[in-house]
């Protein structure tokens, strides 16, 4: 006879090894009175037929009689816990060396027990502690379907399951940002496990055929190799939504999380309209792209999401974030970005005043184009609050609030805080170079800009940041080279004129450093140029009066980078200035 550990259903059949209701493995013989099966199992994952319990199968019948757990104690329970005097009737007659046998055999056996159940859990405990699974990290699902169009269901169905996973405060999850390099690629488990410093690894593929999907999900221990957990689903695109939330409910069950407080990261509903929802994932794989067109095109589908469910706070958020991102690179005004941004930030939270994203969106907004910082610092703290896996609101929060207010030991913790939780995110690692060059810190600077750059070599925001590094360093050449070679495949690079032209103003090379100037203002007759930009740029030339006419018109414009004034050591000579105060003053910034 075999009896199930979990549900204690009676097997009658020996060749059975498995519960035909749970999958568990099962025990030979029906549980004993201990109390087997009873106790919560363990946090741990370990061979295939051992998942119920977190032991290989051949240490599954000692562990069963022993019944130790990281929450029992190693003596049995209730009358169990007592010598037993008797096996049946006993005569009232029995003598008294019988008795006093039985005894001391009964205190033998219960010594021995302690000892042996001591050394027993502290051998079990030591080798399945070694098995738990503590973090994780979802791959992009390979698109199978033949169709690059539909490349946003399986690289949405990662994202959407990375997102939903990362509610769990006792599970670390690789970011979007963090996997996303691997798409297309070797799925190498254990060299992607150390890479990312994960216990586990999920991938997939996704096939779409008509109105049909078909996912395969499988989850693998990234220190051993070894399969975990697989499963196949076969749905509808109408199914897409519930199948994503099914699919993060069984990760859980087979990891045996505990969820703190209640489940809400799971369970939460953004939306109940399955089409909202396909939208909003097009949304979030043109926003990772960050061209001008991308970007534009994630607003439309976060548009079209809400058109189908008003009540998508989400989508909202996602729409605050990406005007947000505009004004940087530079793609869109501030004046017509940002209003638009809090808008969308403040409907988000009317709808749902517990969204991380939205109260970190809002927070944006306030720092860069209001320059409230005190308000900015309620957001983006109400933000880590709710979610304090948020990498975004920590890497915010850092750079623009604590490191334009000059707080940067603050702000390199929090930049550092988000570069733990995702520790290949480019934007992040820029972000604290940048920290680093505004506190003066040169050599910190250019040397995690040089890291940022091997990460994305193209991007022109890590090429932006290289050169202001260098020229923190007085590498003029080396900012110049770079510089002109982004400029000659994208002459329209705003950032990069800047490096140039702060580079050819400090090797006395002004002529150049004034068709810097040209270049931009030829760019502003037509579209949104930085006024900030060519502020820095005749500052750096000595050219005072032209800097500050410039800086009264990223003034009017407000332009992104102007609330980091006070600590650009480009306007270092200038800032006792009685003009450089007084526009400090008028936006609230601390001097």
């Amino acid at each position: 006879m075999k009896r199930c550990p979990e549900c204690r259903r009676d097997y009658y059949d020996d060749s059975l090894l498995y519960c035909l209701d749970d999958g568990n493995a099962l025990l030979e013989g029906p549980a004993s009175g201990s109390g087997a099966g009873d106790e919560p199992v363990t946090a741990i994952l370990s061979e295939p037929g051992a998942i119920a319990t977190g032991f290989p199968a051949s240490e599954l019948p000692t562990r069963a009689q022993k019944h130790t757990t990281d929450e029992t104690a190693i003596f049995p329970r209730g009358a169990e816990a007592e010598p037993r005097e008797s096996l049946g009737d006993l005569s009232e007659k029995q003598s008294f060396s019988a008795r006093r046998a039985k005894s001391l055999i009964a205190a033998a056996v219960a010594v021995f027990l302690l000892i042996g159940g001591f050394f027993g859990y502290r051998y079990f405990s030591n080798a399945t502690g070694a098995e738990q699974i503590n973090s994780i990290a979802v791959l992009p699902f390979e698109n199978r379907s033949g169709n690059a169009d539909t490349d946003y269901l399986s690289d949405g169905l990662a994202d959407s399951l990375i997102y939903r996973l990362s509610q769990l405060p006792n599970l670390k999850v690789s970011p979007t940002s963090s996997v996303m390099r691997y798409k297309g690629k070797g799925s190498d488990t254990s060299q992607i496990a150390k890479e990312l410093n994960v216990d586990a690894v999920m991938s997939g593929r996704l096939v779409q055929i008509g109105d049909s999907l078909n996912i395969s999900v499988q989850l693998t221990d990234g220190r051993t190799d070894k399969l975990i957990w697989a499963e196949q689903y076969d749905r509808k695109m109408a199914d897409l939504l519930a199948t994503q939330r099914e699919i993060a409910t069984a990760i859980i069950e087979k990891l045996q999380l505990k969820l703190a407080g209640d489940e809400k990261g799971i369970t939460k509903k953004y939306t109940n309209s399955n089409e909202a929802y396909q939208l909003y994932l097009k949304g979030r794989h043109h926003f990772a792209k960050r061209t001008k067109n991308d970007i534009q095109q994630s607003i439309d589908y976060y548009r079209q999401a809400i058109g189908l469910d008003p009540n998508f706070a989400l989508a909202y958020a996602r729409i605050a974030e990406a005007y947000n991102q505009m004004p940087v690179y530079p793609y869109m005004s501030p004046n017509d970005a940002i209003p638009q941004a809090k808008v969308a930030a403040k409907t988000a939270l009317e709808i749902d005043p517990f969204l991380s994203e939205a109260h970190t969106a809002m927070a944006n907004s306030l720092v860069i184009y209001d320059w409230n910082w005190p308000e900015a610092e309620r957001e983006f703290k109400r933000a880590i609050e709710l979610d304090p896996n948020s990498s975004a609101a920590h890497l915010r929060y850092g750079l623009m609030n604590l490191s334009s207010a000059g707080r940067f030991d603050e702000a390199t913790a929090e930049i550092k805080r988000a570069l733990e939780i995702e520790p290949l995110d480019v934007v992040a690692g820029i972000s604290l170079s940048y920290s680093y060059f505004l506190a003066g810190q040169y050599d910190l600077a250019l040397e995690q800009a040089k890291k940022a750059h091997n990460l994305e070599p193209t991007m022109v925001l890590g090429r932006w940041n290289l050169g202001r590094a260098y020229i923190g360093k007085n590498m003029y050449a080396e900012a110049i080279a770079l510089s002109e070679q982004t400029l000659q495949n994208t002459p329209d690079a705003q950032l990069m004129m800047i490096i140039a032209g702060h580079s050819y103003a400090k090797t006395d090379r002004r002529h150049e450093a004034e068709r810097m100037i040209e270049r931009l203002n030829e760019i502003g007759r037509t579209q949104y140029a930085v006024r900030y930009h060519i502020a820095s740029i005749y500052a750096t030339l000595g050219e005072t009066d032209k800097a500050f006419i410039e800086l009264e018109k990223s003034f009017e414009q407000r332009d992104w980078f102007l609330h980091q004034l006070g600590v650009d050591p480009v306007f270092a000579h200038v800032r006792d200035e009685r003009r450089f105060k007084e526009l400090l003053k008028r936006m609230g910034a601390a001097q």
